[in-house]
């Protein structure tokens, strides 16, 4: 249930959910959390699924926010979702950053809120990998008291599917057994990692990947002084995440991605000069974070080809350069060998991580497997 990577954490791209007030491309999952509220039986836990990077968590923490904010005018009703819920608000789940309940769930400090996610190991100093049972148990306590303010209490889990199976069975006993005016939000990016039974106790809400548009709107906002070509890449690389876009973004992925198509465009008669360059430049000392860059962005390029392989069909904002790509390696090998190479390699950028291995003969093997694919 866990799996997190170097990359997971979006650092100094956006505001942090719990503080980022605006929301774009999400309006009908917006309305159906906005018409339950309004129905006046809302349901205690809801589970918002999707890819990572979309905007999930900051949809959590918006609607956490409207429901401590207005419930504080309610007072949530006696009934087990809440009988007397409040106006809905003209602007939807919208609330001034600068009420006294944004800036409190934003800080940490509204003793009606609690956020789950991974915590730091005291150990270590680390966070950890995955969410543990000590983080879980704390919704318990929260629950089990009367809102300080009256109203509802709120807890926004994110993300669910990196909580262990310890953490996975307390929070379902919270799920079975929830109190009146209560409301849990669960952030997953891969919902079959949970267990069938936290699923079942959610109602679950399916959010999609950003449009390009909405891409280009977000990217010109959080980073303004992008040359329009590397905009335009980063929406074709990140697939509809703008958290994926702005971390490619501040870790050179555009740049990363050009050196490897060139690379990638001469598979079959593989440059080996280019390719030790490329393996000096991600598999140094201190460029961790451009080794999972490269990896990441190739194994996506890789399950492309394996798309196309099985489809015939070039994806969706393919470059005319890559589809010729793909044409010309797709022939090369029967579909089950393209699986079993991206599987190979997929696998061993995972053994790479955990494994202490040499990054840049990871990187040196990926592209040789690749190569003798193409050749065959």
């Amino acid at each position: 249930m866990s799996g997190a990577t170097v990359a997971d954490d979006i650092v100094d791209a956006a505001p942090p959910p719990r503080e980022n007030p605006d929301l774009r491309g999400h309006a009908t999952a917006e309305r159906a959390l906005l018409d339950a509220y309004n129905g006046g039986r809302l349901a205690h836990a809801w589970l918002l699924t999707g890819p990572r990077g979309i905007g999930k968590a900051t949809l959590a923490y918006r609607f956490a926010r409207f429901v401590l904010a207005h419930g504080r005018e309610s007072g949530g009703g006696d009934g087990l979702f809440g009988d007397a819920l409040a106006p809905a608000s003209p602007d939807g789940l919208h609330l001034d950053p600068e009420d006294p309940v944004f800036r409190r769930v934003a800080s940490g400090g509204h003793a009606d809120f609690l956020a789950v996610e991974r915590s730091i190991n005291e150990k270590t100093g680390k966070r950890r990998s995955e969410i543990v049972v000590g983080d879980v148990r704390a919704i318990g306590d929260v629950m089990s008291l009367t809102p300080a303010e009256g109203g509802w209490r709120a807890v926004v889990v994110d993300a669910a599917d990196e909580m262990n199976r310890n953490a996975a069975n307390a929070l379902l006993k919270v799920l079975e057994e929830p109190p009146a005016r209560a409301l849990i939000i669960l952030v997953s990016h891969a919902s079959g990692r949970l267990l069938p039974t936290v699923v079942s106790r959610c109602r679950r809400l399916v959010l999609q990947a950003l449009a390009d548009d909405e891409m280009v709107a977000l990217l010109t906002a959080y980073r303004p002084d992008l040359p329009a070509g590397d905009r335009a890449a980063l929406v074709d690389l990140a697939e509809g995440s703008i958290g994926r876009a702005l971390v490619l973004s501040d870790e050179g992925g555009v740049g990363l991605y050009r050196e490897m198509a060139a690379l990638l465009e001469t598979l079959g008669r593989l440059d080996i000069g280019a390719l030790h360059a490329l393996g000096d430049r991600v598999g140094r000392s201190g460029a961790e974070e451009a080794f999972v860059t490269a990896t990441d962005l190739l194994c996506r390029w890789l399950g492309r080809l394996v798309l196309f392989a099985a489809r015939g069909q070039a994806p969706a904002g393919a470059s005319a350069a890559e589809r010729a790509l793909m044409e010309r390696l797709a022939p090369a090998a029967a579909l089950d060998r393209w699986l079993e190479v991206w599987e190979k390699i997929n696998r061993l950028v995972a053994r790479a991580s955990g494994a202490n291995l040499d990054r840049k003969q990871v990187f040196l093997n990926a592209f040789l497997a690749l190569d003798q694919v193409a050749r065959s």
